[in-house]
């Protein structure tokens, strides 16, 4: 390779290093926000960012810390939370409004990330208040 080549190279690699840019992070999180309770592709994520789905997934863990279904995930057991606190609607709804697949799956997530069950999590949150 002559100089030149390496030249554009090391520039190449520079811009593909990093986080995602600041447009391409809100535009992440809030199509992810937009379809919670059905879920999106990170293929469509990286199509929106214009990038392919494995740059996407490495930038978009870079700039959050989490790989965006984790992300999505958090977000899910968030707004679960919301609901639980505020609304006196059902596990299952609740399960089927935050986009978890059933009301099983939504328990054991919920339990593993909080440590408790989303009943006990929801006695504890009312008898606070």
């Amino acid at each position: 390779m002559n100089r030149d080549q390496c030249t554009v190279l090391s520039n190449i690699a520079c811009i593909s290093a990093g986080p995602l840019r600041p447009w391409q992070e809100r535009l992440a999180k809030q199509m992810m926000l937009d379809s919670l309770d059905t879920g999106i592709a990170v293929s469509t994520l990286a199509d929106a960012c214009a990038m392919s789905r494995s740059h996407f997934t490495r930038k978009f863990k870079q700039s959050t810390g989490l790989a965006p279904q984790e992300w999505l995930r958090q977000q899910r057991v968030r707004r679960s939370k919301e609901l639980l606190a505020s609304s006196t609607l059902l596990l299952v709804d609740i399960a089927v409004a935050c986009g978890f697949y059933d009301q099983p799956h939504f328990c054991r997530v919920f339990m593993k990330t909080e440590g408790v069950t989303p009943h006990t999590w929801q006695m504890q949150a009312r008898s606070a208040a």
